[in-house]
């Protein structure tokens, strides 16, 4: 597929995204853009946020992932679909009853100012992070197999992805992600499974075959039980999971908001759940898609690529969608598939820093009326410009497995979240809320210093997603260090 067919697909396919924004943006008002009136059907908030929550990173990432980690990647899994749970029947019911319009208002309501702004403050650094991550993946590989044939700088790349994303969110807000985030699910799970059918075709296999095969039997073992040093051993990753979605879910304004625009706690639970049986389905067949590629590769002779000299399992996917030799078909679906899930994230992320920043920071309720539209427009201007940066940033700093570093920068940045929010709920103390800040900041440098020790040092005991409810732990402890008697 030509650099120029990508550039006409992706043309093609942001039409129809600014068709749907202009139909749920033409109020272009603050409480659409915030919380779609609360009137999104439950079963449309759910089957869009499977493609927010695996994005371009899954899509991707996962499936150049299997060589070096086979299927132990679902063992987190597992451990997501029971945080969903709580997610549901714990921290949605808090929210639904105070009406937030951003989730850590419940810590001002709780504690006081330093420590809502504490919250929002974590979140904002997560998201940023968490989302530029994402974007990074999309940007290197539009980089990789369409703009580098123009000779056009990765900066500019990121530019005009970011751009995109902006033009459509810019008037709609939540309310045309709720609508497109639709649209885009549906054609990244159309995208794996058409890719699995294709390559086993060219392959010469029926699904079931595939299944049965001996050379997927080399890729696919999920359960890491022999030694709990290990990193994936089953129950660090399990336990690590379910608090990387209690947090990255939960304690997230970006996931969250989707979910408050539904008409009644009861359709947002109902949403929660549906919507993590499916998450589970589709992450497994992203990792069965992740064992196919490296059979076709090692079967073809087909090379990891390099990008800067290094080779990058993440762009595996691309380079055989793209240039191994299939049909046109697939690689048109690859690339659906790829802007789907990368773009599915990404406008929910910068519309929900935007609301964030907006509720959290900026106090945009409290603002006259006639200024509030213009604060929360000039807000969104100002993270696109952020989001491009960080971005850019990475391209010179990131060097593994890009959902690998997102889940370890989520044990630094969303411990404290989780130590806030849980001893909110599960304790009646107050504390006194000038320090928490500092608690929290402490918790984030402790865990990080633990995170770089090296294995030798603990005996052999290797560090992984465990580093997240520690860091909610120590913020726990600190909290009651601060307590008022």
């Amino acid at each position: 597929m030509s650099a120029t067919q990508i550039l006409i697909l992706i043309a093609a396919y942001f039409g129809v995204l600014l068709l749907i924004s202009y139909f749920t943006g033409k109020n272009d008002n603050n409480d659409d853009f915030f919380k779609a009136g609360k009137q999104s059907p439950w079963y449309l908030v759910a089957f869009g946020m499977v493609g927010a929550s695996l994005s371009g990173v899954t899509f991707i990432s996962v499936p150049g992932w299997i060589e070096g980690s086979q299927f132990s990647y679902f063992q987190v899994v597992l451990g997501y679909m029971v945080g969903y749970f709580v997610v549901a029947f714990v921290l949605l019911p808090i929210y639904y009853k105070l009406n937030v319009t951003s989730i850590y208002e419940y810590l001002l309501q709780r504690f006081g100012v330093v420590s809502h702004k504490t919250g929002a403050f974590f979140f904002f650094v997560s998201r940023v992070i968490g989302a530029a991550f994402r974007l990074f993946l999309v940007a290197i590989v539009l980089q990789q197999f369409v703009f580098n044939a123009w000779n056009v700088p990765f900066e500019i790349t990121v530019v005009i992805s970011i751009l995109l994303i902006w033009i459509y969110t810019n008037k709609g807000g939540i309310k045309t992600i709720v609508w497109t985030d639709t649209l885009q699910t549906l054609f990244m799970i159309l995208a794996v499974i058409l890719s699995i059918y294709f390559i086993n075709e060219s392959l010469g296999w029926s699904f079931s075959e595939f299944l049965a095969s001996s050379e997927l039997k080399g890729y696919s073992q999920v359960f890491v039980t022999d030694s709990i040093l290990e990193k994936s051993h089953f129950i660090k990753s399990f336990i690590g999971g379910m608090f990387i979605t209690i947090c990255m879910t939960g304690l997230d304004q970006d996931m969250m908001q989707k979910n408050l625009t539904c008409k009644s706690l009861k359709d947002a639970q109902k949403n929660m759940v549906s919507f993590s049986i499916v998450l589970v389905i589709v992450t497994f067949l992203f990792m069965l898609l992740g064992a196919l590629l490296y059979i076709y590769a090692n079967r073809n002779n087909i090379a990891i690529p390099l990008m800067d000299g290094n080779p990058r399992t993440d762009l595996l996917f691309p380079e055989i969608a793209l240039n191994g030799g299939l049909s046109i078909t697939l690689a048109i679906t690859f690339m659906l598939g790829l802007i789907a899930a990368a773009y599915s994230s990404a406008d929910s992320a910068l519309t929900s820093l935007t609301t964030s920043f907006c509720v959290d920071f900026l106090d945009i309720e409290k603002k006259p009326k006639e200024h509030q539209k213009s604060v929360r427009k000039k807000a969104h201007i100002g993270m696109s410009i952020l989001l491009v940066i960080v971005i850019i940033i990475f391209k010179y700093v990131l060097t593994s497995n890009v959902i690998d570093s997102l889940l370890t920068v989520a044990g630094y940045t969303y411990g404290p979240l989780l130590g806030l929010f849980a001893f909110g709920i599960f304790t009646k103390y107050q504390v006194k809320d000038k320090y928490v800040w500092i608690v929290a900041v402490c918790s984030a440098i402790i865990i990080s210093i633990i995170g770089s020790i090296p294995p030798e040092q603990l005996g052999g005991y290797v560090l992984g997603y465990e580093l997240l409810p520690i860091n909610g732990l120590l913020t726990f402890i600190g909290l009651i260090l601060i307590r008022r008697k």
